[in-house]
């Protein structure tokens, strides 16, 4: 669907991108994760044909962005950081504006009506744009990001001033357009990505620096696994259970709580799942697990070793 090569960027001799290269899959959700200046949103910019790049090539679904640009923007939606509103518009007027700026060929009043019931505005189709909440703004911004049935959606930090409902509500939208559009999410908040996206790219001072699954930077930057526990009965008679389980590093204990349970945390080889053996073991000596869980690197852990001055 999108393929990037030795994407380059020079502002006043300073390098902005560095030969980055990645390719985008029909249906995909991907996570684009990067410092403040570290080349997202100069990438994005050119995807959509905004700025041009000083090396490389852009295909947007066998389409290059500076041989054929029109074509290529037609299968790109865009939401900016700021969406581009003109506030004293209705949200008809305005639809129906960047309908006929966009040359979309659908049928306009289904169409549109068809975004509106989609991401929830058309309960105010007729309102003015600026008396509207911050929450529906986003949402006003995803319609026109919508018009013509586009099959790319770039998002730039979507849910960026929202309450924590509007966010999930924001998240949830995502989650559907990602069942018929493939995207590219932007966003600072590494739950939302983690929860949204299937695969991630970080960037940072223009080069990519990681390509994969959440799961699996997790597991290729995890040296070893931690599991914390909470177990009722005799503390020393569990820290000995649990230290001569194979593979387990280091146990040690993080505090008691009432009724004799107390927590332990279990570091162990990062090849092996030792969770069943701690449930058998903790079985035998009649020690009931109260919770289980793992603990190991988060996608904030990975990207802070990833960005990271150091």
């Amino acid at each position: 669907m999108v393929e990037v090569k030795n994407l380059s960027k020079k502002y006043c001799n300073k390098d902005a991108l560095c030969d980055v290269s990645f390719s985008l899959n029909d249906g995909e959700v991907l996570g684009f994760l990067g410092p403040n200046g570290a080349g997202k949103s100069t990438t994005m910019n050119i995807i959509t044909g905004y700025i041009s790049s000083s090396k490389g090539t852009v295909k947007v679904d066998g389409d290059e962005i500076l041989e054929n640009p029109i074509a290529v923007k037609r299968k790109i939606g865009y939401l900016p950081e700021q969406p581009p509103l003109y506030v004293d518009m209705t949200v008809k007027a305005y639809l129906s504006f960047m309908y006929d700026l966009k040359k979309v060929k659908l049928n306009k009043k289904q169409h549109i009506e068809e975004i509106c019931k989609l991401v929830k505005i058309d309960n105010v189709y007729n309102r003015i744009i600026k008396h509207l909440s911050k929450g529906y703004k986003q949402r006003v911004g995803i319609a026109q990001a919508l018009l013509g049935k586009p099959k790319l959606l770039i998002l730039d930090e979507p849910t960026v001033g929202l309450d924590p409902n509007q966010i999930v509500e924001i998240r949830k939208l995502i989650k559907t357009l990602g069942e018929k559009h493939t995207i590219i999410l932007s966003s600072h908040i590494l739950s939302e990505v983690q929860s949204v996206c299937n695969r991630i790219i970080v960037i940072n001072n223009g080069k990519i620096v990681a390509d994969d699954t959440t799961s699996n930077l997790s597991s290729d930057f995890s040296t070893e696994n931690r599991l914390i526990l909470s177990i009722e009965g005799d503390e020393y008679t569990i820290l000995n259970e649990l230290k001569n389980i194979a593979g387990v590093k280091n146990v040690t204990v993080n505090k008691s709580e009432p009724d004799a349970v107390v927590n332990y945390i279990v570091i162990y080889d990062k090849n092996k799942d030792i969770r069943s053996t701690v449930f058998s073991k903790m079985a035998e000596i009649n020690c009931p697990i109260v919770s289980m869980s793992n603990n190991n690197m988060t996608l904030e852990d990975v990207f802070r070793k990833l960005t990271s001055e150091n």
